[in-house]
């Protein structure tokens, strides 16, 4: 419990780090003079949930219980969900059949990829890991 409030918080203030951020590059590039409030909260909502969300769901990587296949299934069913709800609901993506599917076809690959590189990253720390182990002893 207390590793899920923390990614939490870390979620939360990263996620509206982010939309700061965002507002800024908005304003001082983007050439707009002033903005629209009720806009800025929603996005920065949208912001803050994306944060949390992004920090906390690798919590399910951790529960040992499950198999690694379990596990990714898990993880990327519950991120495509609640941010296709959350981009519907503040207009990130455009409601539609064509749409859902695009972002279906971008959250697979985007997926698969990160997935890809992150095993293969862990899969070397681990050997490289087991032949220091092998030199201590």
């Amino acid at each position: 419990m207390r590793t899920f409030l923390y990614r939490s918080m870390i979620g939360i203030f990263f996620g509206g780090f982010i939309s700061t951020a965002v507002t800024i590059v908005l304003i001082y590039f983007g050439g707009q003079p002033t903005l629209d409030g009720q806009a800025f909260i929603i996005n920065a909502l949208g912001f803050i949930i994306s944060g949390w969300l992004f920090t906390v769901t690798p919590l399910y990587f951790e529960i040992r219980s499950l198999r690694l296949s379990m596990q990714t299934a898990l993880h990327y069913l519950t991120v495509t969900i609640v941010y296709f709800t959350l981009g519907l609901w503040i207009g990130w993506i455009p409601i539609g059949v064509k749409n859902f599917f695009i972002y279906l076809g971008i959250s697979v690959f985007v997926y698969a990829s990160m997935w890809i590189c992150f095993y293969l990253y862990f899969k070397n720390e681990s050997k490289k890991l087991n032949e220091d182990l092998e030199c201590i002893e």
